[in-house]
């Protein structure tokens, strides 16, 4: 079993594939690398510090606190969910793999972000159908379907209460105001 490193703002392809290029530079066979998580053969106290500070230029962080590593597990997982259009009962998926219960988790969550979890879900949510909508290929009723909304009048209260415009506003201005997903809270 090698070495596992936690790590903060680790959110898609282009993020792993820079921190295995990160991890090559200095040497590191990688045995697996996921979302948030990457696991090393080798010893890291040698070449700790410098892969903290590497990790750091690039934009990401090494999370050493348990609290931030919860937090940053219930982010990938939301993200992940969000990503896979599998947006069913993500609390559920999130305590399943957290291993703690969902008010436990959320009160955690709350206390560390200063946002609750349910609306750090649904920025989420509001940032995947800016996607769909700056991408043209489904129409606002299909977004709703593909996020889990009963109506696509519910996702559009909401997008409105998040975003101050509606989703047709947001269409024709086409001034993608999208936020980048490690950066939401």
């Amino acid at each position: 079993m090698g070495n596992t490193l936690l790590i903060k703002n680790m959110v898609c392809a282009r993020c792993k594939s820079t921190i295995v290029d990160l991890l090559k530079r200095y040497n590191f066979d990688i045995e697996s690398i996921e979302l948030g998580k990457v696991v090393v053969k080798q010893e890291l106290k040698n070449n700790y510090e410098a892969i903290k500070t590497g990790l750091k230029d690039l934009g990401f962080e090494l999370i050493e606190e348990e609290s931030k590593v919860l937090i940053e597990k219930v982010k990938l997982v939301v993200i992940q969910c969000i990503s896979e259009n599998n947006v069913d009962h993500i609390i559920s998926k999130i305590t399943k793999e957290i291993g703690k219960n969902d008010s436990a988790i959320s009160k955690l969550f709350s206390k560390s972000e200063g946002i609750t979890l349910e609306k750090y879900i649904i920025n989420l949510k509001i940032e995947k159908v800016k996607e769909y909508i700056q991408l043209n290929q489904l129409n606002f009723s299909e977004i709703a379907y593909n996020l889990n909304y009963n109506t696509s009048s519910h996702l559009a209260k909401q997008f409105k209460s998040v975003t101050g415009m509606s989703m047709s506003e947001y269409k024709k201005i086409q001034n993608w105001d999208r936020k980048e997903l490690d950066q939401i809270v």
